[in-house]
């Protein structure tokens, strides 16, 4: 599968396309003023208790308290609140945690009150941006992610990608992790580590020490709220997760950008630096490689497939609902067959739309309904298939009886909507135009200023058809009336791409700039 990564910084806002197969997949969209992203580390403090909800507020800058769940706290919020505090007082002034004693863990089923009180101090992370009204949400187990592998203090935990399947090199990997990890830090390692040479996967390693060796730096005897650690940009942190052998190219219209990211695969990925192009023509970058296309063609409120059939998608305030339709096209076979082939097209489509959109939460897909049990079966493996390539999180459960697929999907950021409709061209956007009767009279005004103001040879008046057949209606139609009144001949011209009751003058080929409505 190729992929291919579209970057456009200008206007103050950075959009990330990624396409695979030249099929739009996924969008991001960060402004450069943005300060808090997912990733982010803080120094936050506990402004107030929440026992019903078991969870906590914490201050992080944020006008909005960000929130904090006790599952999300983690088994070793201990261990984060002693560094916490030992590091701002000063008594912990080295970075390192072999001399750091490790803490009793908290009660996983225990309450917030148990474990918190106000105006503590914690190392919190950002896990999701503010959504419709609610805040950041928190979490207290940091990381510091890197390409092969991520760092998590205050334990000794080594985690190998499910995804690495040979079980030698799940054994070669955990022996050269445990080997070069400090003590009290555990390592997760990427899928990306795999048949990596332990020189590689060191120096990371150092990499890794360092960005935690600085948050540590600006932790001591810091006063809350504080950042103590960002988060790469989101176009390097995009490539930093997903760049792959599979890429084939990255497309950038900022020299800045472009130099950032050059110089970020030189250091990580040398040898796929040669993909990364910078774009220099007169046109956009999103219109001269067809993103803008296919953004204006994926976020409306229905999607049509290649077989004439379509999907509608619904969004309520608990879930997500998308309906599959069959289409008129869809009648060359027998039903089930049909049916079949509709499905899995939709399925496809569907999957695409939910990595696109980043829908998250509850997601309800009613099929078309099909009474062999081998195809629902196909259906459903096919569904998972194709939600293969997605990095959220995400459950699918079968189709029920009523023919029902529901999907949760984690989700980290505000969901993507992008209004793809256009004012209308009439009433731009209004909803009210001029009176129509006053239509022959406005165009009669404007004739006769371009008559008097501009002497012309020839006059063309371009107009929708209904309007056309109006003015040439009967003997004494008004270019007739026109001719005796301004001795100018005046040549209707039709022109259905036209709004109704809109219309243009010419001059031979050229516009006078005299348009109306």
């Amino acid at each position: 599968m190729d992929k291919e990564l579209v970057i456009s910084s200008l206007g103050g806002t950075t959009e990330i396309a990624l396409l695979e197969n030249r099929k739009l997949v996924e969008l991001h969209k960060q402004k450069s003023e943005s300060v808090y992203n997912v990733g982010d580390v803080f120094l936050g403090q506990v402004r107030k208790l929440m026992p019903g909800l078991n969870a906590a507020f914490v201050d992080i800058g944020h006008s909005k308290e960000a929130f904090l769940h006790y599952t999300d706290m983690g088994p070793l919020l201990n261990n984060n609140k002693k560094f916490c505090k030992d590091s701002v007082s000063g008594v912990q002034t080295s970075p390192f945690l072999d001399q750091f004693e490790i803490q009793e863990e908290i009660n996983k089923n225990g309450k917030v009150s148990q474990v918190l009180e106000k105006k503590h101090l914690l190392l919190v992370q950002i896990v999701k941006e503010p959504i419709s009204t609610k805040g950041h949400r928190l979490s207290c187990e940091i990381t510091v992610p890197g390409r092969f592998i991520v760092l998590t203090p205050f334990n000794n935990t080594i985690a190998i990608s499910k995804k690495i399947g040979s079980t030698e090199e799940r054994e070669r990997l955990f022996k050269l992790i445990e080997s070069i990890r400090p003590k009290n830090f555990g390592v997760v390692v990427r899928t990306a580590a795999e048949n990596k040479k332990v020189a590689e996967l060191h120096e990371e390693m150092n990499i890794l020490m360092e960005r935690w060796k600085g948050m540590h730096a600006r932790l001591v005897k810091a006063k809350p709220p504080v950042k103590l650690l960002s988060e790469l940009d989101k176009a390097s942190s995009l490539i930093r997760d997903i760049l792959n052998s599979s890429f084939n190219a990255i497309h950038v219209d900022s020299k800045e950008m472009y130099h950032s990211i050059r110089d970020y695969l030189m250091v990580n990925l040398p040898e796929k630096a040669g993909i990364l192009q910078l774009h220099q023509g007169n046109r956009q970058i999103f219109d001269q490689l067809g993103v803008k296309r296919q953004i204006k063609s994926s976020f409306g409120h229905t999607s049509t497939l290649g077989s004439g059939a379509y999907i509608v998608i619904e969004k309520t305030e608990a879930m997500h609902v998308i309906d599959v339709n069959s289409g008129p096209k869809v009648q060359r076979m027998d039903q089930e067959t049909a049916s079949l082939q509709v499905n899995l097209e939709a399925a496809e489509e569907i999957a695409r739309q939910i990595r696109l959109r980043d829908i998250g939460g509850l997601i309800v897909i009613d099929f078309i309904d099909m009474k062999n049990t081998d195809n629902k079966l196909m259906l459903y493996q096919s569904m998972k298939e194709y939600m293969s390539g997605d990095r959220s999180q995400h459950t699918i459960l079968p189709l029920s009886k009523f023919g029902l697929m529901q999907i949760t999907r984690q989700r980290a950021r505000q969901e993507m909507t992008i209004d793809s409709a256009e004012a209308c061209p009439t009433c731009r956007g209004t909803g009210k135009v001029n009176p129509t009767v006053l239509l022959v009279d406005t165009i009669e005004s404007q004739l006769e200023f371009i008559i008097r103001t501009r002497p012309v040879s020839r006059i063309f008046l371009e107009a929708h058809p209904f309007v056309i057949a109006f003015l040439k209606k009967g003997i004494y139609n008004y270019p007739w009336r026109w001719y005796f009144k301004y001795h100018k001949r005046v040549t209707l011209r039709e022109n259905q791409d036209i709004g109704m009751i809109s219309y243009k003058f010419f001059d031979g080929p050229e516009e006078i700039r005299m348009t109306g409505e």
